[in-house]
């Protein structure tokens, strides 16, 4: 994205204070810096925990010279490094939550109490912050101290997992940080929406975002049946789907095609027959209707996996677009980083670290075309804006040689 000279960041002048580690709050950070926000990220002494996370543990064999999932998640921040477990630590926190904007935080709820950085805490030190609370399951009820992932609370506590993969086969592990990146957008929309609010009103405000509120929200229409019919649906089976349209088929060269061809649809079924080299499949009484189709889906089904499974995805490809039918390819990631559709919307950019030199990343997953939004830089080095933050904060040398001899800095 080329950047017209004079444009602003929407977030100029707002300061966040991260309290968090790991991805989905970091991740959300990291969208408000992008905004144009700058974020403050509090880390322990030897830092997120998440900076020595192996990508080869996700399934790749590359020795990656660093953590690139942490430089996405924590772009464009300043680190600073306090011991919230020494006495100091969270008092010198709060004195920095006092100048600041926007508090985020994913301690749970018994750290908060123990620290002092609750609501009310963060609020007495800010009483105009907007207090970003997140968390696997909340700050209320029995689990509001339980640790969750984004495999725990969002991926299998939603009802999402148990919802995917072909039966009998076992349901599916997410991919990592898939949750917790779904999540940072709901972090963010509501932290934009209380600072709009406190626009307005001048007043505080408590947001607060949960991995399983927002697995819930992504599987809100399979939630909603289930409020109603009080049931659990179905898990979808490529052999027997209710419509054959809407199903995944290989192709001869090891790829596979995704038909999305909705219910009713009177005006799909005929270009698709067109299109598979069947046309009289149109008019056969056993499937021109979607009710005919469901009756005799097993074997409508085998009749257009051979058709498919007889030619290449290059052959398919041209042929579906030019019958106007929904469809994608089931793309490998070599692929995705290479979409020429991607690429030409700009969602790649490249970064400089200062060791490490440019690489490639993703950009904010949005775009406001005027205005200043960007991926704004490497992650910082733990603790590298330590002393540059607390003299920004007014600690006068003095006090800075004693906290750091103290071990709380």
């Amino acid at each position: 994205m080329v950047l017209v000279t004079g444009m602003t960041a929407p977030l100029d002048g707002i300061r966040v204070l991260e309290v968090a580690n790991w991805v989905a709050a970091p991740a959300a950070g990291a969208l408000l810096a992008d905004l144009g926000a700058d974020v403050v990220k509090v880390e322990p002494p030897g830092g997120d925990a998440y900076r020595e996370f192996l990508l080869r543990s996700m399934g790749y064999t590359h020795e990656f010279a660093t953590n690139y999932a942490f430089q996405l998640d924590n772009r464009g921040k300043r680190s600073i490094t306090v011991a919230l477990d020494q006495p100091g630590g969270p008092a010198l926190v709060r004195r920095l939550a006092a100048r600041s904007d926007v508090f985020l935080t994913n301690l749970v709820q018994q750290r908060r109490l123990r620290y002092r950085l609750t609501w009310e805490d963060v609020r007495a030190a800010s009483p105009s912050v907007i207090y970003a609370s997140f968390s696997g399951y909340g700050t209320r009820g029995p689990d509001e101290n339980r640790p969750g992932f984004d495999y725990a609370a969002f991926w299998a506590r939603s009802g999402l997992m148990g919802l995917l993969g072909e039966p009998p086969s076992p349901p599916p592990l997410c991919r990592g940080g898939q949750g917790d990146h779904t999540t940072a957008l709901n972090i963010l929309a509501a932290v934009l929406a209380a600072l709009r609010l406190r626009d307005r009103t001048g007043e505080a405000q408590h947001v607060e975002v949960t991995l399983q509120g927002t697995g819930m929200w992504t599987l809100a229409g399979d939630v909603q049946a289930a409020l109603v019919a009080r049931e659990q649906p179905s898990r979808h089976d490529r052999a027997r789907p209710t419509n054959p349209i809407w199903n995944s088929y290989p192709t001869r060269d090891g790829d596979w095609i995704l038909l999305v061809m909705p219910q009713p649809d009177p005006l799909y079924w005929p270009r698709f027959c067109e299109m598979i080299g069947r046309p009289v499949w149109a008019a056969d009484p056993r499937y021109r209707t979607l009710h005919d189709r469901r009756r005799h889906t097993v074997e409508l089904t085998r009749e257009i996996e051979s058709l498919f499974a007889a030619q290449d995805l290059a052959h398919w490809a041209p042929l579906l677009d030019r019958h106007g039918l929904i469809w994608a390819p089931v793309a490998k990631l070599t692929d995705v980083i290479d979409d020429p559709q991607a690429r030409e919307m700009g969602w790649f950019t490249t970064l400089e670290h200062p060791t490490l030199g440019p690489f490639e990343t993703l950009d904010t997953p949005f775009k406001l075309y005027g205005a200043d939004v960007r991926a704004r830089g490497a992650a910082p080095e733990a603790g590298a804006h330590t002393f540059d933050v607390l003299a920004e904060l007014g600690v006068a040398d003095e006090e800075l040689a004693q906290l750091a001899a103290d071990g709380v800095i």
